[in-house]
């Protein structure tokens, strides 16, 4: 999801190698959101606003949480400070509504076939 993303970034810079990249120390964060499965199907009731702004909500506070340990160690490989939505330089909150989308995908995926989508 990184990679396609960052390659998006890429493309509208003009950039036509398309270009993505991601860490390593990505795939541990990311994988994570599978720890959130039983509460993908606790909120599931919630009309969708409230759970993607939930969700939206979680992303941030697991990106900054990993962040924060990884900027202990000074691994983290990102680093918002350029940007002025930045929080502590480890989230963006112009990223919300892009983790809004992210965590109804990761919702969709971890019920799947459990219930319908609301």
């Amino acid at each position: 999801m990184e990679i396609l993303y960052t390659a998006m970034i890429a493309l509208r810079r003009r950039q036509l190698s398309l270009r993505g990249h991601t860490s390593l120390w990505m795939f541990p964060i990311y994988g994570s959101v599978c720890l959130f499965a039983p509460a993908f199907r606790t909120l599931r009731s919630l009309p969708l606003h409230i759970r993607g702004s939930l969700y939206a909500l979680f992303i941030f506070a697991g990106e900054y949480t990993s962040g924060r340990l990884l900027t202990l160690r000074k691994v983290c490989p990102w680093n918002y400070g350029q940007n002025p939505w930045h929080v502590k330089k480890l989230i963006r909150l112009d990223y919300f509504p892009q983790w809004f989308l992210a965590g109804l995908l990761f919702e969709r995926i971890l019920t799947q076939g459990k219930h319908k989508a609301v």
